[in-house]
């Protein structure tokens, strides 16, 4: 084998255990932390400092991937005109859904919630589009095959809402479908795969978050113990 392939290793010199007690304070206390954590769809138009948005993007980028591929990209849109743009090809594509494409027990599941194609939300606040790439290529131009990519950029994605919630920041995860008008708004090659439009910033003093969302099924129901 050449050396150039011999895995390379190191001493896990990060890792900290703590005594059970604290253990379960500190599970505890991120629990409380992200039970916090609302879907909002009124946002303040307010800049988010650039700096934070860096740095959970950096913190998003630690995630586990397959292969440590790291098969991700995020594209942060603050300028009006393309948040603009942004919202008109979105609501084309949400009017479309709501209209003709959206099953009768999917629009029922969504009446609870007041949805529907208008998405303001996307000119007010800071958009974070995250992209999977499906393949990428070596230094020396070669093609690459990414493996397990939906699963590494939800890890990723999960990651970084978590980190803008404890920035102090509000975060809607928006999906259109299709959504490659993004490839072209943003500027992505096309092996990349718009994930999810992921909306984030300073709710507005009397925003509202829908009922149902603080219902979350009991641990009884999400989990099993053999």
């Amino acid at each position: 084998m050449s050396s150039a392939l011999i895995p390379q290793w190191l001493p896990h010199s990060a890792y900290q255990e703590y005594p059970p007690s604290e253990m379960l304070e500190r599970a505890r206390s991120f629990e409380t932390q992200l039970k916090k954590r609302r879907t909002v769809r009124d946002y303040q138009n307010r800049k988010i400092p650039k700096d934070v948005i860096k740095t959970c993007i950096r913190t998003a980028g630690t995630a586990p991937s397959g292969a440590n591929m790291q098969p991700w990209h995020f594209c942060v849109i603050d300028s009006v005109p393309k948040k603009q743009e942004i919202r008109r090809a979105a609501e084309l594509e949400e009017k479309a859904f709501y209209e003709n494409k959206a099953p009768e027990e999917w629009l029922a599941a969504l009446a609870p919630l007041g949805t529907d194609a208008n998405k303001s939300f996307l000119e007010n606040a800071t958009l974070i589009a995250i992209f999977a790439e499906r393949f990428g290529h070596l230094a020396d131009g070669r093609r690459v095959k990414h493996y397990y990519v939906p699963e590494s950029v939800g890890i990723a994605t999960g990651f970084l809402i978590a980190a803008l919630h404890n920035a102090g920041l509000a975060t809607l995860t928006h999906t259109p479908s299709p959504m490659n008008f993004l490839n072209r708004i943003c500027d992505r090659p096309d092996n990349e795969r718009p994930y999810i439009l992921l909306v984030c910033g300073y709710p507005t003093a009397d925003a509202k978050v829908p009922a149902a969302g603080a219902i979350k099924k009991p641990l009884t129901d999400i989990s099993s113990w053999f």
